[in-house]
C-alpha cells in the first residue's frame, strides 16, 4: 500500500491507497503518533510513502526522519519546480509558491486541460489562475472562514458565543443576535471575495474557464456561487501523485 501525507501547519491529512490506487483509509492527525494509532497496524502493509509539506525545512525534516524510522523506508517529498505536468509556475521565484497551492493548481489543470480558476477554501483561501496553455498567472491569498471568525473573537471583547450556524445564505437576512451577525457576515464576506475572484478570472481567462473548488468549505461555497463549479476534495493529493509518481506495491 501507499501512504500519502499532506502536512499542514497544524494537522496532517493522510490517506492510504491500495495497489489499484483506490483509497483504503483516510483521516487527519495532529502528529505522527496519532497517525500511527489511527492506522491500527496497517503500516505493516505500506510499501511506499510520499508527502507534501508547508512546514519549515527543519520541521519537515523531522517528519521525514520520523517516517523513515517508523516505516523502515525512505519517504518521497514533493518539491517546487518551474514546470510540472504541463504547467509553468507563475512566481518569479518558483520556490516561494506554497507546495499545496502548486500541487492543487497543477492537478486542477490536468483534470480539465483548459483555462481554470482553482480555489482552495481551507484555513486560508488561495486562488490561482491557469490559462489554456498551462501558464500559471498568479493568484490571491485571504483568510478562510475560521480565521475570519476567530479574528473577530480574539480582537473584540464583546463578541463571544459558542457553536456555529448553518443558515441559508442564498437569501440572507441581517442577524438578530451576535452569533447570527458574525456567522452570516463572515460567510457573506467570504462568498463576496470568491465571486470577485471569478470576475477577475473571467477577465483573465474568458467566460469558458473551469472553476474548481477544494478544501473544507468547498461544497458549501459551491451552493452560493453562480454557474457550474467542480468540487474536488483530494486535489492536493492528485497533484502529489503527479509530482511523486510511485507504485503502491
Amino acid at each position: 500500500m501507499l501512504l500519502e501525507l499532506d502536512c499542514g501547519n497544524t494537522l496532517i491529512k493522510w490517506r492510504l491507497l491500495d495497489r489499484e490506487g483506490r483509497v483504503r483509509d483516510r483521516d487527519m492527525a495532529p502528529d505522527l503518533v496519532e497517525l500511527q494509532r489511527l492506522l491500527g497496524g496497517q503500516e505493516r502493509e505500506i510499501r511506499g510513502c510520499r508527502l507534501v509539506s508547508v512546514r519549515s525545512a527543519d520541521e519537515t525534516q523531522v517528519v521525514m526522519d520520523q517516517l523513515t524510522s517508523w516505516l523502515k523506508l525512505h519517504p518521497v517529498l514533493a518539491k517546487g519546480s518551474q514546470m510540472l505536468a504541463g504547467v509553468r509556475n507563475g512566481y518569479a521565484d518558483y520556490a516561494k509558491l506554497g507546495m499545496d497551492r502548486w500541487l492543487a493548481l497543477v492537478a486542477g489543470y490536468q483534470l480539465c486541460r483548459r483555462a481554470c480558476t482553482v480555489i482552495d477554501l481551507g484555513t486560508a483561501v488561495t486562488v490561482d489562475f491557469v490559462n489554456a496553455e498551462g501558464e500559471h498567472l498568479g493568484g490571491y491569498i485571504a483568510p478562510g472562514s475560521k480565521l475570519l471568525r476567530s479574528s473577530l473573537k480574539r480582537h473584540t471583547r464583546l463578541i463571544r458565543y459558542e457553536g456555529s450556524l448553518q443558515g441559508d445564505l442564498l437569501e440572507p437576512s441581517p442577524g438578530r443576535a451576535t452569533a447570527e451577525a458574525v456567522e452570516y457576515g463572515c460567510e457573506l464576506m467570504l462568498a463576496g471575495f470568491v465571486r470577485e475572484q471569478l470576475r477577475i478570472g473571467r477577465q483573465l481567462l474568458g467566460d469558458a474557464m473551469v472553476v474548481i473548488l477544494t478544501g473544507g468549505d468547498a461544497a458549501r461555497m459551491a451552493e452560493l456561487l453562480p454557474g457550474e463549479c467542480h468540487v474536488i476534495n483530494d486535489l492536493v493529493f492528485e497533484g502529489l501523485a503527479l509530482a511523486c509518481p510511485m507504485e503502491a506495491d
